[in-house]
Formats: C-alpha cells, structure tokens, sequence
C-alpha cells in the first residue's frame, strides 16, 4: 500500500488513509498522506473506505487483501453499495482463485451474474475499461425473490 500511495503522490495525486488507532499508535501510518482519518477499530475502517471509495480493487496481497475485497464485492452482492470490484490478476496471481470461484459457479453456489461482478483484469487497460463500463447486477435477495415475499 505504501508503494501505491507513494507513486500517487509522487505524480500529483490525493491519497486518503483511513487506519484504526491501534496501528497508528504503533507508527504504522504513512507519513505523508494527502488526509489521514483514524477510526477506533478495523470495522469502522472498511466502513468507512466503502464510503469514500470509487471502486475496490485489490492488487497482489495476502488474507487481509482477500479479506477486503471479498467483502466489498458481498456488500455489492447485498445491495449495499453498486460499486465496481476487481481482481488486478498480475502475472496470474488470482487465477487459482478465479478457477475456484468459476468452480463454485458450476456447483450453484455462485450466480453467474455476481461471479461476473467481481472482475479479473491482467492488465491497467482492461482494469480501468472494466472499472469504466461496469454495470452493477441486482441485490442477490430482492423482496420478490425471498420466499416469504411470496
């Protein structure tokens, strides 16, 4: 993240952190940020980056980064927000991963329109084309689908 935040403020452009006190407490924060908001905990943290964000887009990372997007593309799913989210699938990081949610596609346990939801991009070009044409699915449960509505 400290890369990223750099080479964008390094060609005039706004970053924007949004860190739990925990971690600014222990000098974790970047120093040099365009805005730095600290919330109390992590939950208030993603909160609060779904609020401010454009479009989730998560690049090469570990748990936390799948933690992230998984969960903005489910709130997506949900209704919560009608924003983008994507895979920057770098020299086929994600593809294990996208075998596995094209797998659990074929199973039934993913609709095929929220699969599509989540895109899965090898290059700036297609990710920001992607980011650009997006066109949000329908909430996974609408009144009219849930069985009690019926």
């Amino acid at each position: 993240m400290g890369l990223l935040a750099d080479s964008a403020l390094n060609t005039g452009g706004a970053v924007i952190g949004v860190m739990p006190r925990h971690l600014v407490d222990r000098e974790i924060a970047h120093a040099t940020l365009t805005r730095l908001e600290v919330v109390d905990d992590m939950h208030q943290r993603k909160a609060r980056m779904m609020a401010l964000a454009d479009a989730f887009v998560a690049l090469p990372g570990g748990a936390g980064t799948l933690e992230e997007i998984f969960e903005a593309w489910t709130w997506g799913q949900l209704g919560l927000h009608a924003k983008p989210c994507a895979l920057y699938n770098i020299d086929g990081f994600y593809t294990p991963l996208l075998e596995q949610l094209d797998g659990m596609n074929t199973a039934g346990y993913l609709g095929e329109q929220h699969r599509s939801a989540l895109g899965a991009c090898s290059t700036p070009e297609a990710l920001l084309g992607f980011l650009a044409t997006y066109e949000h699915p329908a909430s996974k449960w609408t009144d009219s689908a849930h069985p009690s509505a019926r």
